[in-house]
């Protein structure tokens, strides 16, 4: 499994509903509100790299009130 950080911009006064619609997927792991450009981090696991572009487009970005995403890829995970 590979770990993916996606981060979402929302709409003004949506960030709670939409951080709510992402907890429902199914490679959902954690979400939190951030500062800046971005309102949310959302992290996600992947069985492999084909299936991201299946859950960015088909899932995420479906969601209603998300203006924007970008998409982080991670390749090791240190301790």
């Amino acid at each position: 499994m590979r770990a993916v950080f996606i981060m979402l911009k929302t709409e003004l006064g949506t960030l709670a509903e939409v951080a709510d619609r992402v907890t429902e997927l199914p490679s959902f792991s954690e979400a939190y509100s951030i500062s800046g450009e971005y309102d949310l981090l959302v992290k996600l696991y992947v069985e492999n790299f084909d299936d991201l572009s299946h859950i960015v487009t088909e899932q995420v970005q479906k969601i209603p009130h998300i203006r924007e995403t970008f998409t982080i890829l991670t390749f090791h995970a240190f301790k």
